[in-house]
């Protein structure tokens, strides 16, 4: 056996090395996560790079909102806007923000012509009328500013990417949105075959175009979609959406070409978009059809110029003469809020600066096919040098060679990068280390025997109790995170600030510590992973590490027991005369990425993704709804309902996010027959509510109290409906919009 004992770490090395091959070839979720993480930090060591001087950005800021008036404006003074700007000589001015419904603000103006009308028909008068309606119509306009501009103007618009986005449309409605769009298609097509079409992916079911008095005044538009990663962070954009049999440009790209006067000549394969040239400029794009970002730096790396200043002539004209003029909204709470490698909140008017930048000055970063050749030949490169060396040193000799060869790495990687080439980080890093620790994790068994081994480093690396389910069920659990279908669970105690102003620090930790471990022990008792505390609140999950069968309805169960062991408590309190806690909780169903999160020296079993966030959401709308088991959508439909009496309490937006989500309450198990009286009343109210019919839906509120004096959401609805009957909203299709966060 001792004589096979120098062939184990050549083996080891190879086995890592066909598993990282392997890997990278199909992909593993985590590790592709990584790999993108990197690609942030690669841009952040760079830094700030200088910018095509040649592209500004004119933007509605706070300060034009300030002398300008609250967004949105009247269209006149995008009129205005665009006539400064070809006065003062800018080359080609871009939209990043639609006119997709007509201007409302001049409406009231021609009610009150039509007024007058009715009652004056002196001599002179109707055509004075006639001439101050068309002066009011700021459409017309805006359209008459675009039609007259010296400067190339590109409108932008967005597709629905299927048809649920666009179930507001009619046929014939779709059909005009397509017709305002169609000058703005690629004209330079190549299909390298008949089918060639077919291979690409991204279908549009239909545009929401500008409206035509305007979209017919100029020939150029592009979508202003962008399509985020797995994490949200948005480093590509799509070169091409399919509508039918016509393919369609992005407002950064067309702008570009127009800006060059040169044409987009696209060739399409069997595979997808083979290749893509603006004029003698070729735009490398991955198979998928995605232009990579390279960006200059984070906001304001462009120079942004306020509006109200180029309206008001408040700027030189050198500064637009000949310039690439990109036109949005930066203002808070008005402006297109994207993640990007530098920031969480980057405003997408400069994301379509950055691609232009790229286009006009050719560096835009590629991924060729052979780089593929290159990362894997890296893998098996680094296997074969680590599998010779490692068995013949000594361990710490050992270590350098394996830091050199990690390092190495990356100084190429991010040398490359800055050439614009992107090389694939993770997955030869992580086969260098499987291997370093594989081998050095063999000689040190061979040495010391495989228990220790395992005791030491696994407790050195993980945490007791998870150190505990990896030795007795090591294939549920993946070292470094895994995507699992979760219940995240988070929970508040309401009011605690207030009760702990009125504790002695003793008093309040004997409280928080007797609140803690009797809610903890009912999550444990249902298979639950408590994930962390942070002050009252409690963090946890169901359905990781272990399997659970039905993890959604486990959790619900579990959030009943709670609240009946913590009513309990109350009593028990009050007859101390203790401050009695009620603990509102949120709860969300869905895919989260769960594992190992943290330092090398410290690391915490966890979970992350947007299942976690909108559970975190979830428990502070609690307090708008007087509600203390709330539940998202996707949490009911993973339930047996005959089970438990819940009821859908609102559709709301919340703060970051576009999709409006429907929230429920989790009441208690289905024999509580007055609870469910109430439900019924409630769920009439809620339906006379989204027909706007509010005197209605508050008398079915007010019945539901009835059943149930204490019922917060009916009490919140009510008020809410009253509200509305004095001030109704002025756009409405039954979502509450909750501004702040909770």
């Amino acid at each position: 056996m001792k004589k096979y004992t120098k062939f184990y770490p050549m083996l080891i090395s190879l086995t890592a090395v066909l598993i990282g091959v392997l890997a990278y070839a199909y992909g593993v979720p985590f590790l592709d996560l990584m790999e993108l993480r990197t690609v942030d930090l690669r841009f952040i060591s760079i830094g700030k790079q200088a910018p095509d001087p040649n592209i500004v950005m004119a933007v509605i800021d706070e300060k034009s909102i300030a002398r300008e008036g609250k967004w949105i404006w009247p269209r006149s003074k995008i009129a205005k806007l665009i006539r400064e700007l070809s006065q003062a000589g800018a080359k080609v001015i871009a939209f990043d923000i639609g006119f997709l419904e007509p201007d409302q603000s001049k409406q009231h103006v021609f009610q009150v012509i039509n007024q007058i009308k009715d009652k004056f028909q002196q001599d002179g008068t109707q055509a004075f009328l006639d001439n101050l309606k068309k002066e009011s119509d700021y459409d017309n306009m805006l359209a008459e500013a675009i039609r007259d501009s010296k400067a190339k103007v590109v409108l932008g618009y967005f597709f629905h990417i299927n048809k649920e986005e666009a179930a507001g449309l009619t046929n014939e409605e779709r059909q005009i949105h397509i017709e305002n769009i169609s000058s703005s298609k690629y004209k330079l097509l190549q299909l390298d075959s008949p089918e060639a079409l077919k291979s690409l992916k991204l279908e549009a079911y239909a545009p929401q175009s500008n409206i035509s008095d305007i979209a017919k005044q100029t020939p150029f538009a592009g979508y202003f979609n962008m399509m985020p990663d797995k994490d949200g962070v948005v480093r590509s954009i799509p070169a091409v959406i399919k509508l039918g049999d016509s393919l369609y440009p992005p407002l950064s790209l067309l702008t570009a070409s127009i800006a060059l006067n040169a044409n987009i000549l696209l060739r399409v394969d069997h595979i997808g978009l083979k290749s893509l040239k603006v004029g003698n400029i070729s735009v490398p794009t991955d198979e998928s059809g995605r232009i990579l970002i390279n960006y200059r730096g984070g906001e304001k790396t462009f120079p942004h110029i306020p509006v109200t200043d180029i309206m008001n002539r408040n700027v030189s004209p050198d500064k637009l003469k000949d310039k690439i003029v990109l036109v949005g909204a930066t203002a808070i709470a008005i402006y297109d809020l994207r993640v990007t490698p530098f920031a969480n909140e980057f405003p997408g008017l400069e994301i379509h600066a950055n691609i232009i930048d790229n286009i006009l000055n050719d560096r835009i970063l590629h991924r060729p096919d052979w780089m593929a050749i290159f990362d894997v030949m890296a893998m098996i490169s680094f296997g074969i040098l680590l599998g010779l060396i490692l068995p013949r040193v000594e361990a710490l000799s050992g270590f350098i060679v394996t830091a050199g060869i990690f390092s190495g790495h990356i100084l190429i990687c991010q040398y490359l990068f800055q050439k614009g080439l992107v090389l694939n980080l993770v997955y030869p890093l992580v086969i260098t280390l499987l291997i370093y620790v594989g081998i050095t994790a063999y000689r040190y068994v061979t040495e010391s025997g495989q228990k220790k081994f395992i005791r030491e480093a696994f407790s050195h690396y993980l945490a007791p109790s998870v150190v505990k389910q990896l030795i007795e069920s090591p294939e549920k659990l993946i070292l470094g995170g895994e995507e699992r279908n979760i219940t995240a669970f988070f929970s508040d105690v309401q009011s605690f600030t207030s009760i702990s102003e009125k504790l002695s620090p003793h008093d309040l930790v004997h409280l928080l510590n007797e609140f803690l471990t009797e809610m903890t022990d009912v999550i444990l008792k249902y298979e639950g992973t408590v994930d962390k505390f942070e002050g009252d609140a409690i963090i946890a999950f169901f359905g990781a590490p272990n399997d659970l069968g039905n993890h959604a309805e486990i959790a619900c169960m579990a959030c009943i027991d709670m609240q009946k062991r913590l009513a309990l408590l109350r009593e028990r309190w009050k007859s101390e005369g203790r401050p009695e806690l009620k603990m509102r909780i949120g709860l969300c169903t869905g895919p989260a990425v769960v594992g190992n999160m943290g330092s090398k020296s410290r690391m915490d079993y966890t979970m992350m993704g947007d299942t976690v966030n909108t559970a975190a959401r979830l428990e502070g709308v609690n307090k708008l709804y007087g509600t203390y088991i709330m539940m998202s959508e996707s949490t009911l439909q993973a339930i047996d309902k005959a089970k438990f009496i819940t009821r859908e309490l609102d559709a709301i937006y919340v703060v970051g996010k576009q999709i409006p989500i429907t929230i429920y309450q989790l009441i208690g198990y289905a024999d509580d027959n007055l609870a469910r009286e109430a439900v019924l009343q409630y769920e009439k109210g809620l339906a006379a509510y989204r027909r706007q019919q509010w005197d209605e839906s508050a008398a079915f509120f007010n019945a539901a109290l009835n059943l149930l004096p204490e019922d917060g959401p009916s009490r919140a609805m009510a008020e809410r409906c009253q509200k509305f009957k004095l001030n109704p909203p002025p756009e409405w299709n039954g979502v509450f919009n909750i501004k702040d966060k909770i």
